[in-house]
């Protein structure tokens, strides 16, 4: 097999190239490098269902229990490799060797996670022992279901004093379009009341995935909606710091894939602006 064949891409995610549990590689859009990525939800069980989710056998559930020796011995052994092994040069292409976060994300959604708050606290050591934590912050990749518990509190208090950053999922913002896009009935004023959670407890990012929908872009009404739902944060002071906004670069896993298909470039640029003219700040991953 040919060498390039093993290259991990911003297309290409496989998640077993480490060969690890709950350890692996991303080459990142939005992070810009390569990014560890902490998988709590090896059982590929999600308490939501998104349309475009890369997931294959996604099913609904909760992270199981962690073994946090394995983890902590997983996490130091492949940051160990990165820095010092063949690992970059084998699978990562050279213009992204860098490593730029630890990532607490995966097959689902991790503050279901009962061991959350011990989760970060070894990642957070972790990083300590390889010389890591000041130059690299932790990223929680979440759809915010549980941060209102208080083991999520206490993980989400440690990232923040480590300069940890909150990317929180927001698709919609219309009880239709959560309902459709996320397969889950949830309230924008549910979803605005834990954002604000996160918000207030970690540095966070709302992280917005838009997508064509039967060929269809996204409809006014869902657009004003969305565009209502920031300007409200601006206006009342909720501490979020701009948006992620991306767009569909790898196939879905999940049964409504034939209806899931990527924006045209100048459309998702231009809902950029008009998110911006909101008086938010906008990262943009096409």
């Amino acid at each position: 097999m040919e060498k390039d064949e093993h290259l991990l891409t911003t297309s290409n995610h496989d998640r077993n190239a480490a060969g690890l549990t709950y350890v692996y590689p991303v080459v990142s859009r939005r992070a810009g490098g390569v990014s560890i990525g902490v998988n709590l939800n090896p059982n590929n069980a999600c308490n939501w269902h998104c349309v475009y989710c890369q997931v294959p056998d996604l099913v609904r559930g909760s992270s199981p229990d962690i073994n946090i020796a394995l983890l902590n011995s997983e996490l130091s052994n492949f940051i160990d490799e990165l820095l010092y092994g063949h690992f970059m040069q084998e699978h990562v292409p050279e213009s992204c060797r860098r490593i730029c976060d630890v990532a607490i994300s995966g097959n689902g959604e991790p503050t279901s996670c009962k061991q959350f708050d011990t989760v970060t606290d070894t990642i957070i050591h972790c990083l300590q022992d390889t010389g890591l934590l000041e130059s690299i912050p932790v990223v929680l990749i979440t759809n915010g279901s549980y941060v209102h518990r208080p083991q999520v509190q206490q993980g989400l208090e440690m990232m923040a004093a480590h300069r940890g950053e909150v990317w929180f999922k927001v698709d919609s913002a219309t009880d239709e379009g959560i309902e459709r896009i996320n397969g889950v009935t949830l309230s924008p004023d549910q979803l605005r009341k834990q954002l604000e959670i996160a918000a207030t407890s970690c540095p966070t990012w709302i992280q917005t995935c838009m997508f064509n929908w039967d060929g269809q872009s996204p409809d006014e009404t869902e657009i004003t909606a969305y565009l209502d739902f920031l300007a409200a944060l601006v206006r009342e002071a909720v501490p979020v710091k701009g948006v992620l906004l991306y767009g569909v670069a790898r196939p879905s896993m999940q049964p409504e894939a034939a209806h899931v298909s990527p924006l045209d470039e100048g459309w998702i640029k231009g809902m950029a602006q008009r998110i911006e003219a909101v008086g938010l700040p906008v990262k943009l991953s096409a």
